[in-house]
Order: structure tokens, then sequence, then C-alpha cells
């Protein structure tokens, strides 16, 4: 349940901020959303199962903190690859635009209210 709440926080924050970026590509308002959509659900659930795991693994190099930057930066690179293909330019700004976003208001409210 509490994945699926930072996943469902992650695209109510991305999501706008890719649909924003993509209003020039000659796709359909579906389209545009379904390729924004696609992005986070693709990177969402490697940073939150599979990063933590690894990185546990390997003994947790940079604590907490360490982790967050690298399953930021995975995110960010994944993204921008996919934006990429689908024609998005500066793909790469744009990826960090938005995970930075989702990161960073996710970070703040948790520690704030402890919330999501």
């Amino acid at each position: 349940m509490k994945w699926l709440v930072a996943f469902l926080f992650t695209q109510a924050i991305e999501v706008p901020i890719y649909l924003g970026a993509m209003r020039s590509l000659q796709l359909s308002w579906w389209q545009r959303a379904g390729v924004a959509f696609g992005a986070s659900a693709l990177t969402h659930p490697i940073v939150w199962f599979v990063i933590p795991r690894a990185w546990r693994a390997i003994g947790y190099p940079g604590g907490y903190w360490g982790m967050v930057a690298a399953a930021e930066t995975f995110a960010v690179l994944a993204e921008a690859v996919y934006l990429q293909q689908a024609g998005l330019r500066r793909a790469l700004a744009w990826a960090l635009v938005a995970n930075v976003a989702s990161a960073g208001i996710g970070l703040a409210l948790r520690r704030l209210y402890g919330w999501p």
C-alpha cells in the first residue's frame, strides 16, 4: 500500500510536468499522457523495490542518502532515454526537473508530516 501511495504521488507531480514538456510534440493528448505516465511507471518499481535491496546487499555505501542519490540518478537517466525515444527534446533536463520535483516534494512532506 505504501508503494501505491508513493507511486500515485509521483505520477501526480511528474505527469503534468511531462505533459507540459511534450505539448509541442505531434501526439494526441492521450498519447502524451500515456508517455508521461509510462516514464515513472517504468522506473518507480525499480527505485522502490530493486535499488533498496541492491543497496542493502552491497552494504549501504553512503547510507540512506547514497541510496536516494543512486535511485534518483537511475530514474532521471532512464526516464530521459525513454522520453528522448518518444521525441522529447531536452529530455534529460525535463527528467531532472520532474524527478527533483517529485523527490523533493515527497521528501519534504515525509519530513514535515510523515507522508507519503
